[in-house]
């Protein structure tokens, strides 16, 4: 019977939620023989480089970390590591045939949603998008095809109207030790036989670029409320006005049934800030003027409030 705190793990992740996963599985003894990483990036104004989430914990643990371009060029160095399973969370980069070939307990990646929905690279965002009251953690097998796996394990996540990617991010961080914890043993152990995606139900997501946050007001309320959601606290929907970007950090769906184009500002006072769209209007509650720091509505005010009037037409 294997254990899988025996089993040679070559941990693949960049981001804080791949950090947080490493931490736990250090600290709950897993046998991480090394970390592979995306490279170390110049972070804020300044440029400074950082390191990487993951690689902060691997240093904390003496754990040995490769950082790669692209990983799949250095298949002999890994294979060189004699590592029993990879297991991969958020790592950012296509792994080829011959680098899913070389652990003889093959590759297991955790993914963001609930397979087969959600191919790609941002299910978070795109549960949030679609306004769906739950995602989760899918452990799956890694194959030459992108997140087209066996599924062996869900690890289920629900969302509130609250949640947004910064929270949700936070629930998934739990979901993802849970789902390792409960169901690597039977995986390892040949008990987890693993389901075929049903590729009738598959959906794709793709990369959220800079274009893709900027909010239109001819889209109806909701739709912009979700898509606040889905950008928040980063990178953030904003929207231009007097050549100032003002990000919408949360927001909320307040009924109006008026005439007013789109993109206008109904109201503009000490307590409510709203603006009509296609359907209804938006309300923002806290809001990140360019330059600025992130405030509740009510402080922004106190400081901006001949930013603007109603009437005013943002577009």
């Amino acid at each position: 019977m294997l254990n899988r705190k025996n089993i040679r793990i070559l941990f693949f992740g960049t981001p804080e939620i791949s950090a947080y996963l490493l931490d736990k599985l250090l600290e709950n003894r897993y046998n991480i023989i090394g970390l592979v990483a995306q490279e170390d990036k110049p972070i804020g104004r300044k440029g400074v480089i950082e390191p990487v989430p993951t690689k902060k914990v691997a240093l904390k643990y003496n754990i040995p970390v490769f950082q790669y371009k692209k990983a799949s060029d250095h298949v002999e160095e890994i294979k060189d590591l004699n590592p029993d399973l990879i297991l991969t969370l958020a790592f950012g980069q296509i792994v080829s045939h011959e680098l899913l070939m070389v652990p003889k307990f093959g590759c297991l990646n955790l993914h963001g949603s609930i397979l087969p929905k959600y191919r790609g690279a941002a299910p978070i965002q795109y549960s949030l998008l679609n306004g769906d009251k739950e995602t989760g953690i899918s452990l799956m097998e890694m194959v030459d095809k992108m997140d087209a796996g066996r599924v062996f394990a869900i690890e289920k996540v629900s969302i509130s109207n609250d949640d947004n990617f910064t929270s949700l991010v936070e629930k998934l961080k739990l979901a993802t030790f849970e789902c390792v914890e409960k169901n690597l043993d039977g995986y390892l152990n040949g008990e987890l036989k693993g389901i075929e995606q049903d590729e009738n139900l598959v959906t794709f997501t793709k990369k959220i670029k800079e274009e893709d946050e900027v909010v239109n007001f001819n889209e109806d309320a909701l739709t912009i409320f979700n898509k606040v959601r889905a950008l928040s606290l980063t990178p953030g929907a904003h929207f231009v006005f007097n050549n100032l970007k003002y990000k919408i950090l949360k927001c909320e769906v307040i009924v109006d049934n008026s005439n007013s184009e789109n993109g206008k500002v109904i109201l503009y006072d000490k307590k409510n800030f709203a603006i009509k769209c296609e359907k209804n209007a938006l309300k923002i509650i806290q809001i990140q003027k360019q330059g600025k720091k992130i405030m509740n509505y009510n402080d922004f005010y106190n400081g901006n409030s001949k930013d603007f009037k109603v009437g005013d037409l943002i577009k």
